[in-house]
Order: structure tokens, then C-alpha cells, then sequence
């Protein structure tokens, strides 16, 4: 075959990707592109040196998970897009991307031996621009779901005020007056299910764009989430907690959406705990999965509503404490993201007993 390799020639002088070969069974970089040195700051003839230290700079977690994708590579596999930390000498953290794949050189090569190769390029850029997106995101859900009980609950107390003293007045037959009654009962009706609609919408559009995975913390990721809501615990009127197995818990999540999945459950739960109710996330590893629990101290759902909950279009369906609408899509929807994630959602309920909800995810996704 013709070797057309010194037509690339330019474009790696220039290049910001770094192009590696490592041979596993004699734990050396057989080569390094020059971009090592550009990007990267190390020495091309001292790679083998400086390996130890680029290890010794990784995320502790990160490290244990780089030997055990490299373990796949081997295999033959392609692993790609792994994001690594590396603490930088004056306490930052720099992202590395890495893609590789596992293969015995052709002919045997020179010693016949398994060969790892791959490209390493520097993401620190990129990812403080999505982990901002990401935690924006978060925020704007949480708060939509909040604000949209804010929003609700005086129409719902106006909607109920103006029924009652409609009930008082009717034997007055003042005709004006019951017809500004009826408006006014009307309009907040509109007003709360226009408020619901927005934020059914917003996640229902979210949940149809394909998932992009990525290794994140998920034990940080729901306490800011419970954050969120614990700030406004004085506006909804309940109280939120949040508690993890351990400090950091990983898992390969489309962040985006099972964070919106987490929201909805909250929201489910705020529609039905009376005021001064619990609502508790919480989050355990365990040897091949992670279990995420959402339990409240509500009014629990009834039994002959429970085998129905997750069909789309439910008849499961009921309005909230407060008059919130239901369209019977949201837990068809959290469903369906759960499983995509190659998870399972069930619940415990008992009415008058509270409502808890269970999210099992593996700790590995399958191919």
C-alpha cells in the first residue's frame, strides 16, 4: 500500500490533538505526537518519564476509571470520549478527553504484543462552558417547577374564595355580580392550567432529543438540585433533604434530562404534601447499581390508581392539593427516561402514608 502518511504532515504540526500508542505489557508510549508539547507541555523523548506523573495528577476516581476502560480497549473495543481530571500545579482542574482502541499490529509487528492507540486533547474550555449550561439548566428547571406552584396556589385560593362566596350570594340573585364572580373563577382556572401547560411542555419537548451521556457527579448534581428547592422552602411551604451513601457518587447519565426526570418527581410530590410536609431524595451506591429514592409524606396515591400510573395518558390522573391539572403524560415520561438509562421506576404508596418513588441505574451501561 502507498504510504500517504507525510501528506498529513502539516496538518499534525499544527494539530492540537494528541496522537499516542502505548504497549499495556511493557507499560510504555511507544510515540507521542509533537502536540504532547504544544498542548500538553511535556517532552516527546520523555514521555516514558513523565507518564507517572500525569497518573499521579489524575483524579483519584478518574484514574481507577481510565485502567478499567483500557481493560476494554484491549479487548478490541473502541472507548471513546472519556473525560479525566488532572489537578493542575496551581490547584485547577484540567479536562482531558481521551479515545482509544486495543489491536495487534499487523504481521504480529515487532513483538507481536496487544497495542493500545488513541488521541488526548485538553476540554478544560469546553467543559466550564457546559458544566455553567448544565448547572443554568438545573437551576431553570428547578425554578419552573417552583415558580409554578408560586404562581399557582393564590389563583387556586382566589378560584376557591370566589366558589364560596358565589355559594353565599346566590340567593341574592344579583346577576352582575355572579357573573364577575363566575369570570373570576373561570380566569384563575385558565390562569393555573395555562402555568402547568408551560412547564408540561417544556419538559415533554426536552425528553424527545436523543441522550448524550456523560460521567458526572450525581451526588453533587441532586444536592444542588434540592438546593434549589430548600431555598424556596419558605414560598412552597415544605420542607426538602437530601442524603448520599457518600460524598461522590458517579454515573453515565444524560444529565439534562434525568435531572428534569428528578424535577418532575419533586413536582409530583409538591402537588400532593400539604404544607409542612417532608420531601427526601436520596442516593446509595451498591456494587453494580446506584438507587435514587424521591419519598414525600403526602397524601399517597390510591390503589386502584396504582397499577396504571406509568401507561401514557393514564387515567391515573388527578388534579393536585391545590387544583394543579394533570395531563397524565409526565410519569409516562419519567419512564421512559429511566429507561433509556437502562434503568427501572417503581413506587411504594399507601394513601394518607406518603408516596416513595425508586430509580435504579447501573453502574455500567451496557454496549
Amino acid at each position: 500500500m502507498t504510504d500517504y502518511a507525510h501528506l498529513f504532515a502539516p496538518l499534525a504540526a499544527h494539530d492540537s490533538v494528541v496522537y499516542f500508542c502505548y504497549c499495556p505489557t511493557q507499560q510504555r508510549v511507544l510515540y507521542v505526537s509533537e502536540a504532547y508539547e504544544r498542548e500538553l507541555g511535556g517532552h516527546v523523548a520523555a514521555i516514558n518519564e513523565e507518564l507517572p506523573g500525569w497518573l499521579a495528577r489524575m483524579h483519584p476516581d478518574d484514574r481507577t476509571y481510565l485502567a478499567e476502560r483500557l481493560c476494554h480497549a484491549a479487548t478490541g473495543q473502541l472507548v471513546q470520549d472519556l473525560e479525566l481530571r488532572l489537578s493542575t500545579f496551581d490547584n485547577k482542574t484540567q479536562w482531558l478527553c481521551l479515545t482509544a482502541v486495543g489491536y495487534l499490529p499487523e504481521g504480529g509487528g515487532s513483538t507481536g504484543e496487544l497495542l493500545i492507540s488513541g488521541h488526548l486533547r485538553d476540554i478544560t474550555a469546553a467543559r466550564a462552558v457546559v458544566e455553567m449550561a448544565n448547572r443554568y439548566q438545573a437551576k431553570k428547571n428547578s425554578m419552573l417547577e417552583i415558580l409554578s406552584h408560586d404562581l399557582a396556589a393564590p389563583m387556586v385560593l382566589v378560584q376557591q374564595m370566589s366558589g364560596y362566596i358565589k355559594e353565599k350570594v346566590e340567593g341574592l340573585h344579583d346577576e352582575p355580580l355572579n357573573a364577575m364572580l363566575e369570570e373570576m373563577h373561570l380566569i384563575c382556572r385558565q390562569g393555573v392550567n395555562l402555568i402547568r401547560d408551560f412547564v408540561d411542555q417544556e419538559f415533554m419537548e426536552s425528553s424527545q432529543i436523543d441522550l448524550h451521556l456523560s460521567r458526572v457527579d450525581l451526588a453533587e448534581r441532586l444536592r444542588i438540585v434540592v438546593a434549589n428547592y430548600q431555598e424556596r422552602e419558605q414560598a412552597t411551604a415544605r420542607h426538602f433533604s437530601f442524603e448520599a451513601s457518600q460524598p461522590t457518587i458517579y454515573a453515565e447519565i444524560d444529565e439534562n434530562k434525568f435531572l428534569q426526570a428528578i424535577n418532575n418527581l419533586l413536582s409530583n410530590s409538591l402537588k400532593f404534601t400539604p404544607d409542612g410536609g417532608l420531601l427526601r431524595v436520596t442516593l446509595s451506591q451498591h456494587p453494580t447499581h446506584l438507587l435514587i429514592t424521591v419519598a414525600d409524606t403526602g397524601i399517597g396515591i390510591p390503589r386502584d390508581m396504582q397499577p396504571e400510573l406509568f401507561e401514557r395518558f393514564t387515567p391515573a390522573r388527578r388534579p393536585g392539593l391545590r387544583g394543579e391539572k394533570s395531563t397524565g403524560l409526565g410519569m409516562s415520561i419519567i419512564k421512559t427516561i429511566v429507561e433509556l438509562h437502562q434503568g427501572r421506576i417503581w413506587f411504594e404508596s399507601a394513601e394518607g402514608e406518603g408516596t416513595t418513588f425508586f430509580i435504579r441505574l447501573p453502574l455500567t451501561l451496557a454496549e
